[in-house]
């Protein structure tokens, strides 16, 4: 697979796993990346919490060696607070500072962050000029299509933030207005990389090795960002690439092999963040790992009142 360049970072493939609050922590962006997964982001990450020191940001912050090449994502709406954070943080273990300007979160939205921005231009510019006058590492950012189909403007965002020195473009083809309802429109990112020189990913309705193809196809885009498609499915990204290589469809994971995972995933988690916490973190991710088995609900419904890990590991040695 070609290699991808976001400022001086290289890139070994196409395949980049979306940031997504209370899933891609540490010890899931692992998992991905045994799967084949080329570049991961965090959670997405307050940067006044960081200048307050609020705890609770420790967690997320939180990487491994072996997640290179890392992004981590900051949302803020202030260009001295994004800027002062992200050099501050640009020494930790990650490759590149990236902003979110897609979030479509009403409490994201309301405090002028996330997706709000999008309704500023020059505000943007103002955040990503100051990023990268006092960061070293490349700043990417994330956005939408625009805050509405009546203010659709990802091209004239994405050439804002190509003149104030972004290395890279993430595009996600719905409208704020949308949140992840109807379909996402791809022609708003081939319109974005026929727009820009730096590269630009692709985000939205990919669900599987033969539409990651049609986006990488119809768009040109540079990669691929998956992400509500991953949520309990690191094997995406393995399947993916596998078919972008050679043109096989790998089948999807047996049984076992889910079972093994969640397994494996809720023992990381613990030992990360303790039994109490990681067992109950681990409820939402179960939930995804089932989908389509046959005691799904079954299965929801027990690991709700699961105490221990011994308790998971029993229920899950008696699944056909």
């Amino acid at each position: 697979m070609k290699t991808l360049k976001i400022g001086t970072v290289s890139i070994a493939g196409p395949l980049v796993l979306g940031p997504m609050a209370g899933v891609t922590d540490t010890v899931y962006r692992q998992l991905c990346k045994e799967q084949g997964c080329h570049l991961l982001y965090t959670e997405m990450v307050s940067a006044k919490a960081i200048l307050y020191k609020n705890k609770n940001t420790q967690p997320l912050l939180s990487a491994s060696d072996m997640e290179q090449p890392l992004a981590l994502q900051l949302f803020g709406s202030e260009p001295d607070i994004m800027a002062e954070i992200a050099s501050q943080i640009e020494n930790g273990p990650y490759d590149i500072i990236d902003v979110n300007m897609g979030c479509p979160v009403p409490k994201i939205v309301h405090n002028n962050e996330g997706s709000a921005l999008m309704k500023n231009p020059h505000l943007v510019g103002e955040i990503i000029g100051a990023m990268t006058k006092k960061c070293k590492k490349p700043v990417t950012l994330k956005i939408r299509k625009g805050f509405s189909e009546d203010t659709v403007n990802a091209v004239e965002i994405a050439k804002i933030a190509e003149a104030n020195g972004a290395a890279a473009i993430a595009v996600h083809g719905r409208t704020r207005e949308q949140y992840y309802s109807g379909k996402a429109d791809w022609t708003i990112i081939k319109a974005v990389k026929n727009a820009v020189k730096i590269p630009v990913i692709g985000n939205g309705d990919i669900t599987g090795p033969e539409n990651a193809k049609q986006m990488l196809d119809q768009t040109g885009c540079d990669a691929i960002m998956i992400g509500r498609a991953a949520r309990g499915n690191p094997w995406i990204f393995r399947r993916i690439g596998c078919y972008l290589e050679t043109g096989k469809l790998l089948p999807a994971p047996s049984v076992s092999e889910v079972t093994d995972m969640i397994l494996r995933h809720t023992k990381m988690l613990i030992d990360f963040k303790g039994e109490y916490t990681g067992l109950r973190e681990m409820r939402t991710h179960i939930c995804f790992y089932v989908a389509g088995m046959r005691h799904a609900n079954d299965i929801r419904r027990k690991i709700n009142t699961i105490e221990s890990y011994q308790e998971l590991e029993d229920l899950f040695r008696e699944v056909p």
